[in-house]
C-alpha cells in the first residue's frame, strides 16, 4: 500500500535506512569470502585495495554522521588522504573498523525523524538538506560497495559465491504468474 502523504518522510527514512543496511550486507557477504591478504591486493596501479575502501568509508561515515545535524560533515580530524593508504591490518581489525563506522552511521540515521529531512546540514561548508545529504551518502556507499563486490569476485574467481542472482539463474527467480 502506498504511503500516505503525511507518512512520506517516515517512509523515506525507512527506505534509506534499508538501503544502507542492504549495502552493508552485500559488502559483508563479499568480505566473508575473503582472506586477510585479499583485502590488501591491488588490481593494478592507481587502484584501491578493499581495505582502503573500507578505511575510506569508515572515515567518511565517522566524519559525516558524528554530530550529523549540528556540525560540518567534514571534520578537522579526518585524514581523507590517509584513508587510501594500505597498511598491515588483519581481517578482524578491518571488520572492527567497519562495524564501528556503520554503528555511527546507523545510529545517526536511526535518530532522524521526518521533521529533520528539510533541515540544513553542511559538508565542507556546502549546504545540503538532510534528505540531500542522505541521498549523497547512499550513492557514495553504493559506488564503493560495487567496487568491493567486483574486487572480491575477481580475487575469488570460480570460487565466488554470488550475492544476487547468479548468471543463468534468472528464470528460477521469476515469480509465478497468477491467474486472474
Amino acid at each position: 500500500m502506498p504511503a500516505k502523504k503525511a507518512d512520506v518522510g517516515a517512509h523515506y527514512l525507512e527506505v534509506v535506512k534499508g538501503q544502507f543496511e542492504q549495502q552493508k550486507r552485500f559488502a559483508e557477504r563479499a568480505f566473508e569470502q575473503l582472506d586477510t591478504e585479499d583485502f590488501h591486493k591491488r588490481l593494478g596501479d592507481n587502484t584501491n585495495t578493499i581495505y582502503a575502501i573500507v578505511k575510506h568509508l569508515a572515515g567518511n561515515f565517522k566524519s559525516r554522521f558524528t554530530d550529523f545535524l549540528t556540525s560540518d560533515g567534514e571534520k578537522a580530524t579526518r585524514d581523507r588522504d590517509g584513508e587510501f593508504v594500505d597498511e598491515a591490518a588483519t581481517k578482524d581489525e578491518i571488520m572492527r573498523l567497519w562495524e564501528e563506522a556503520w554503528a555511527v552511521l546507523l545510529k545517526a540515521v536511526g535518530e532522524l525523524g521526518p521533521g529533520d529531512l528539510m533541515k540544513t546540514v553542511t559538508i565542507r561548508g556546502e549546504a545540503y538538506t538532510v534528505l540531500g545529504a542522505l541521498n549523497r551518502s547512499i550513492a557514495h556507499v553504493n559506488h564503493h560497495t560495487g567496487q568491493v563486490m567486483l574486487l572480491a569476485r575477481h580475487w575469488k574467481g570460480a570460487g565466488w559465491k554470488w550475492l544476487t542472482i547468479a548468471p543463468g539463474e534468472s528464470r528460477n527467480w521469476r515469480p509465478a504468474k497468477k491467474s486472474r
